[in-house]
């Protein structure tokens, strides 16, 4: 896998979004999934933030780690990493407001525009649920 944990610096990399808006939106879902992960963050490749890790088996027979929630501010959308998938959330989604969904990355184009709390309970349950299926750290 490509995409590892580094130590670049978290602050650094969203201090270098261009965008003010979604450099805020960014500075609100580190300490959102802080709160909500219980874990600290660290980047993974160059765009993404991760909070905790968990080890898995590849396809070959590899095993790897990622991370157990993050996100992206990207600059068409806030990609918030919902790792178990959304099967489990969709009375959640449903309350949420605007978003799109990938397999498993939620897509948010205006922070503001959907209800956090709802978000954060989301973030909480996912990495509860990773835990419980997988061999976590950090």
């Amino acid at each position: 896998m490509k995409t590892q944990r580094n130590e670049n610096s978290v602050e650094a990399f969203l201090n270098s979004v261009a965008d003010e808006r979604r450099r805020n939106e960014g500075f609100t879902m580190l300490e959102m999934m802080k709160r909500a992960s219980g874990c600290a963050p660290a980047m993974w490749g160059d765009s993404m933030i991760g909070f905790g890790s968990y080890r898995y088996r590849t396809a070959k027979g590899r095993e790897q780690s990622f991370f157990l929630t993050g996100f992206s501010p990207r600059k068409s959308a806030l990609a918030v990493y919902v790792m178990p998938g959304f099967s489990r959330f969709e009375a959640a989604l449903a309350k949420l407001g605007r978003h799109k969904t990938g397999r498993s990355c939620l897509y948010i184009a205006n922070l503001e525009s959907i209800d956090r709390d709802v978000l954060e309970a989301m973030i909480r349950e996912s990495v509860q649920q990773m835990r419980e299926a997988y061999e976590t750290g950090l």
